[in-house]
């Protein structure tokens, strides 16, 4: 099989690429960038074919899938900057790239009749309540401009093609970019105490194990939504960093704060981002490893 993988950048697209290598298939990164700006850690991803390429340009997307012909198409891709999303001058940017642009990928995939997997968030739904989120849930009220821009993406995916596979995710890290465990261990660096929310509950993603998840599908044809995250059960951000912090060997002393008391941010953050997994088995994919698992590993991975 031949691999397209948009935004390898990115955390995620970084891990996809090498995962589709090391399962001996061809892959085909692309970004934004006129050669691959990501880490550069001697993987396959910096041996890998790149092709630059702007997702909001229809044509030129048209154009480079009909002549790279992959069969899977992993649509890793997207505006992620949550905060800056909700700024005026960003807004027309957020959607060409996160509704537009995954519709280009979605109708250059149809075009050449290639499977398509696009990665989504919880951001989706509202994060109200306490009970998961099923992957088949349609009660869709995103909160703030990304979420809603994501879901538009969503919307543009399974109304054009009929081979794909929508995965929503949740509080993601990997080796390639910043993330959560990355800043709280610079923060925990320097100040003896940290205030962390311990009222947004939900469970992380790592990179590493999601790609092979992803590949896993991409290798059958059991199509539709699903939701993928860590075992390992819900947690709040508090909750993660002192696990951090733990086995990190830390003795930052950490304060759990309510989400108003942390401050408010300019977009809204569900308190909800429980995502029901139960699909996967159902479907015969094996569940990501437990978080506390992932955590270890990539502490290693990154040298802590």
């Amino acid at each position: 099989m031949k691999f397209f993988v948009t935004g390898v950048g990115g955390q995620l697209g970084h891990d996809v690429i090498n995962e589709v290598v090391k399962r001996g298939y061809t892959g085909v990164g692309s970004d934004i960038a006129e050669t691959y700006s990501g880490i550069k850690d001697g993987s396959a991803v910096e041996k890998a074919e790149y092709v630059s390429l702007d997702i909001t340009d229809k044509n030129a997307v048209g154009n480079a899938i009909r002549e790279i012909k992959p069969d899977v198409i992993v649509h890793c891709a997207a505006w992620t900057a949550v905060d800056a999303a909700e700024d005026e001058e960003n807004k027309e940017k957020v959607f060409a790239i996160n509704e537009t642009g995954t519709r280009n990928i979605a109708e250059a995939a149809k075009n050449i009749g290639a499977k398509m997997i696009y990665i989504s968030t919880d951001y989706v739904f509202d994060g109200q309540g306490e009970e998961p989120w099923k992957a088949d849930c349609k009660d869709y009220k995103p909160l703030n401009v990304y979420g809603e821009s994501k879901l538009k993406g969503e919307l543009a995916v399974s109304g054009i093609l009929d081979k794909y596979f929508i995965v929503r995710i949740a509080w993601v890290f990997g080796l390639n970019g910043k993330n959560f465990i990355k800043t709280m261990l610079n923060v925990g660096k320097n100040h003896d105490k940290v205030r962390v929310v311990n009222d947004q509950t939900g469970t992380p993603t790592y990179t590493l194990d999601l790609a092979r998840l992803l590949i896993d599908m991409a290798e059958t044809e059991k199509y539709g939504y699903y939701h993928a995250t860590n075992e390992g059960g819900y947690i709040s951000w508090y909750d993660f960093t002192k696990e951090i912090y733990r086995q990190a060997g830390y003795k930052t002393e950490v304060e759990p704060v309510t989400t108003a008391e942390y401050g408010i941010s300019k977009a809204a953050r569900p308190f909800n981002s429980r995502l029901e997994k139960g699909k996967l088995v159902e479907m015969g994919f094996e569940p990501l490893p437990t978080w506390k698992n992932a955590l270890s590993r990539y502490l290693k991975e990154i040298g802590q």
